[in-house]
């Protein structure tokens, strides 16, 4: 996992939890894989926060052929 800067780990945050970044977006701009992301927003978040993300990505994965 890249070592990143305090403001880094606040723009993968900002950009995970919009619904418009896929995490192959985050990869090109800051060389997390999916999974690191996950963990990142783990450590992050508090974990009502985390499990309520989770499950948004999840429910527009399903409805979405492209999606996170």
């Amino acid at each position: 996992m890249p070592q990143l800067d305090d403001a880094a780990i606040s723009e993968v945050i900002e950009m995970a939890l919009s619904d418009h970044v896929s995490f192959a977006e985050i990869r090109a701009q800051y060389g997390l894989r999916a999974d690191e992301v996950q963990a990142l927003m783990r450590r992050a978040l508090k974990p009502g926060s985390y499990r309520a993300w989770r499950k948004r990505v999840r429910a527009l994965a399903d409805r979405r052929a492209v999606y996170k």
